[in-house]
């Protein structure tokens, strides 16, 4: 439930970040999440907040 809200918002938000930077930030997704490069931990941060407190 609120585990899936915020997984859900960390695979999003990396997602976006990575379409943004255009190669600076890699994200893989297999059996796990495979994640190279630098990561806004603010807007990471954000999008998990904004997952517990039942935003988009």
């Amino acid at each position: 439930m609120l585990e899936e809200k915020i997984e859900d918002a960390i695979r999003a938000e990396l997602k976006r970040q990575a379409a943004q930077d255009q190669g600076k930030l890699t994200v893989s997704e297999g059996d796990a999440l495979e994640v190279r490069g630098k990561i806004d931990i603010v807007a990471l941060a954000a999008a998990v907040a904004g997952a517990v407190a039942g935003g988009p």
